[in-house]
């Protein structure tokens, strides 16, 4: 250990607090997750060249150990192995330990996710890698408890001393699979995407959909928002009833569901049964933006009030425990407190009985809560099956009357939960996340004109300008203490530009399309690979993994490439750059025979077919009353209309000789051609239904 210290000028700070027994060399990191570790047995280091170089002059197999500061499976690996001085001692004289958090560094992840499902075939987290001194995988899992993980790195450490040959073998083998895998070669067939092709994309899709408690016929049970936002959009375009029961079914249980946070809001990250009854407790900063996003839309498609809740509770959250005084996002709020998962949460029949005494008996029936408990060790999540109408009901009062006392009794529970021990934030702050969050307080904003969205929204795009981007356009990826330490992946770049040209459409503010401009022709060349047509993971200014990845298929955050090509689209269309349509059609054309059996993991990709094959429509409002409007047609779910304008002369071309002094016009365009200019909101909708191709409800 003194040896690398001294060495690779690796020594631990002077000013290291000596009242812990050990500190590794993670004491020097921003990220939460590593500084959990930093007090470790462990001689844990931070992914990098250094940790590398150790390994190969040491000759010792690199042990590479991720997860996020959230993850309650890696609070238990940590306590049962990594705090344990001899499971310790063991890894020290046979590994060099590294630790990584996938949040802050999902480059890394995504390698060693592909090696375990390629060795395992399912990968979670803790994610945990033996890999040969240059960083090639030779074997790996998820959660091993002490015995199983001693046993295990015995295993491997004996395999690759006796059978170097074998061992050499298998590090090739997997590195060539990962290299393979979400690759993406050219389809050079012609491009063809038409309303009868996305019929079968959700044809497929809707015979895996729970139609009675919302989401896929599984559990667990993960929100996927950007599978709902498809289905609304699909919905609109056709007409067709499912995809809209499908959407409104899962949003109104996951409303009702303990996933949601009935007294705080916000969700959790996935419901462990199939009734989004039990959560995974963790509180996720992606989630809650785009479920933010996808219920503010849905309010603008149905108008249902609950969704309306839904938003507010949820921004509640996010305003109250995850935003920092200079406007940027935490990342997370932890699954377990005082040791065990959701203790935060659960009540006690006891406990309910004496904080409510007379509407006990309510709240017990409205939320499910039994004296035994609904759920382990006699505790209750609040969980409601039955709608407020049906419970009204079966209580035999009003409708108002019942949730006036059910406010009164949430707000005694809320008081009485704030003094409890609080599950840990992790609160570094990611440029995607943080860009995911700008655009659901911007689409909050649109479906309900709250100039407090706008504001939080504003403020944290300022953020990013401020703090994250650098002066030729290039985008960091972490910030905290002040700093920033990693260079931007491809999907901060993808939801900051998305998130930008959603800023502009809620404010005509041209600063925030022109800085989306910007970032795309800094990500171009940095990124984008001319021979497949799609993006690389990590820029080429960054040091090489044993694979340079493209992140192709949607999932709980929608793909970095969709989102790419979903920009160039919307920039084609504003900026009339023909090279961006030309490549967004390529890209799509790339992915289009998965799209068919991919369902929601392809989603952002059919949002992106949808607007090719249902041509959308540019609505421009020149103008000094284009902000009220602008208003107007916000009113409306409208997926297909991309709105600009401004209050005066501009140099975009798409607003160029459209202004007429003393007078706010609107025009419809689609694809640079113009319909007569009205000035009414009502008329333009009229010119939009007479081009056709999609309703207004």
């Amino acid at each position: 250990m003194g040896f690398f210290y001294k060495t690779l000028n690796m020594s631990i700070p002077e000013n290291t607090n000596t009242s812990h027994s050990f500190t590794n060399n993670l004491i020097r990191e921003s990220s939460p997750y590593l500084l959990q570790h930093a007090h470790n047995p462990v001689n844990w280091h931070p992914w990098g060249e250094e940790a590398l170089l150790k390994a190969k002059i040491e000759d010792k197999l690199l042990l590479v150990s991720i997860g996020y500061a959230a993850c309650h499976w890696c609070h238990v690996m940590e306590h049962e192995c990594f705090e344990d001085e001899a499971v310790a001692g063991f890894m020290n004289e046979n590994f060099v330990a590294v630790k990584v958090d996938r949040e802050e560094r999902p480059d890394v992840d995504q390698v060693y996710m592909n090696a375990v499902q390629l060795i395992a075939g399912n990968g979670g987290w803790p994610l945990n890698v033996i890999c040969l001194p240059d960083g090639r995988p030779v074997y790996g899992g998820t959660y091993f408890p002490k015995e199983r993980w001693i046993a295990m790195l015995e295993q491997v450490l004996d395999f690759v001393k006796k059978n170097p040959v074998e061992a050499e073998q298998q590090a090739k083998s997997l590195t060539e699979g990962i290299r393979g895998s979400e690759m993406i070669r050219e389809n050079k067939e012609e491009a063809e995407f038409t309303m009868d092709e996305l019929a079968s994309v959700f044809s497929n899709w809707k015979k895996g959909i729970d139609f009675i408690s919302g989401g896929l016929h599984h559990a667990p049970k993960f929100p996927l928002p950007v599978g709902y936002e498809f289905l609304l959009h699909y919905h609109f375009l056709s007409g067709d009833a499912d995809a809209l029961l499908a959407v409104t079914t899962t949003l109104d249980k996951m409303a009702g569901g303990g996933i949601c946070d009935q007294l705080g809001g916000g969700f959790s990250r996935y419901s462990t049964d199939a009734l989004w009854k039990v959560p995974h407790f963790e509180k996720m900063l992606y989630d809650n933006a785009q479920l933010v996003s996808l219920y503010s839309k849905a309010f603008q498609l149905t108008k249902n009030l609950c969704y309306q809740a839904v938003v507010y509770e949820t921004t509640g959250l996010v305003k109250r425990e995850l935003t920092s005084a200079e406007g940027a996002f935490y990342s997370s709020l932890d699954a377990d407190s005082e040791g065990e998962e959701g203790r935060f949460y659960v009540w006690k029949f006891d406990e309910l009985k004496r904080i409510l005494n007379e509407d006990a008996g309510l709240l017990m029936d409205y939320y499910s809560l039994t004296e035994e408990g609904n759920w382990e060790n006699g505790n209750n999540i609040l969980y409601k099956p039955v709608p407020d109408k049906e419970m009204a009901e079966l209580f035999g009062m009003p409708e108002e009357e019942l949730m006036h006392r059910i406010r009164k009794a949430k707000k005694l529970l809320f008081e009485e939960r704030s003094k409890r021990i609080r599950p840990a934030l992790d609160d570094k702050i990611l440029a995607s996340w943080n860009a995911l969050m700008l655009k659901g307080y911007v689409d909050a904003y649109r479906a309900f004109d709250d100039e407090d969205f706008l504001r939080s929204a504003v403020s944290n795009a300022e953020f990013i300008l401020q703090n994250l981007k650098h002066d030729d356009h290039r985008l960091d990826r972490n910030f905290k203490n002040g700093r920033s330490s990693i260079n931007g992946f491809l999907d901060d770049y993808a939801f900051t530009i998305d998130a930008f040209i959603d800023l502009y459409q809620a404010t005509f503010d041209e600063k925030w399309l022109l800085e989306a401009q910007q970032l795309t022709a800094y990500a171009l060349p940095h990124f984008y690979d001319e021979r497949s047509g799609m993006f690389y993971y990590t820029s080429d200014l960054d040091p090489a993994l044993v694979a340079r990845k493209m992140e192709i298929s949607d999932n709980v955050i929608p793909s970095a490439n969709s989102a790419m090509a979903k920009n160039l689209f919307v920039l084609g269309r504003l900026f009339f750059n023909d090279d961006y349509l030309e490549k967004s059609k390529r890209m799509l054309n790339n992915v289009q025979q998965d799209t068919f059996r991919g369902g929601a993991y392809y989603a952002n990709w059919d949002i992106l077919m949808a607007w090719f094959a249902s041509d959308p429509y540019e609505v421009v409002i020149a103008g000094g009353d284009c902000l009220s409007k602008r208003r107007e047609f916000d009113k409306h779910y409208l997926p297909n209309v991309f709105l600009c304008g401004g209050k005066e002369e501009s140099n975009l071309a798409i607003l160029k000789g459209r202004f007429v002094e003393g007078h706010t016009t609107i025009y419809t365009c689609r694809d640079k051609v113009c319909k007569i200019p009205v000035s009414r909101v009502a008329e333009a909708m009229e010119q939009i239904l007479a081009m056709g191709s999609f309703r207004f409800p």
